[in-house]
């Protein structure tokens, strides 16, 4: 009497495993770092009403000393957490965002926009931060 084996054999086990096991590797880290830049992304928003407020104080005053937070049509500084915010401080226009620690973000993953003067007219801006060289910040 013949019977048929149905199944897998062990070794086509193994690679099914094995195949599963290096596409996880490859897959963990890049989703970590999407998650990771979409929880950071509120961070980069953050500053919105800031860089504006920003802008209208350099307009008006021509300079951008004077342009603080809570001055000169700029909002006032952040100093309890808000949101992924733990605190954002405007120092003569340079904007500096301080992370809540929590979604794999540090709080060491500052982001920050400095604004140079060109042309005596315009603002152009930087980021720089521990969020933007870990590249959560694009």
């Amino acid at each position: 009497m013949r019977f048929k084996v149905k199944g897998f054999t062990l070794i086509e086990l193994m690679i099914t495993l094995t195949i599963v096991a290096i596409l996880a590797a490859i897959a963990i880290p890049s989703y970590l770092l999407y998650t990771r830049r979409s929880h950071y992304s509120e961070v980069v928003e953050s500053v919105a009403p800031f860089k504006s407020g920003v802008v209208q104080c350099f307009e008006g005053i021509n300079t951008l000393t004077g342009c603080d937070g809570g001055s000169n049509h700029v909002p006032p500084n952040i100093t309890s957490p808000t949101g992924a915010v733990a605190s954002l401080t405007v120092s003569s226009g340079v904007i500096t965002v301080t992370p809540v620690a929590q979604n794999g973000i540090l709080s060491t993953d500052t982001f920050i926009l400095t604004p140079t003067i060109t042309n005596s007219t315009t603002l152009t801006w930087t980021e720089s931060g521990g969020g933007v060289s870990n590249g959560y910040a694009q």
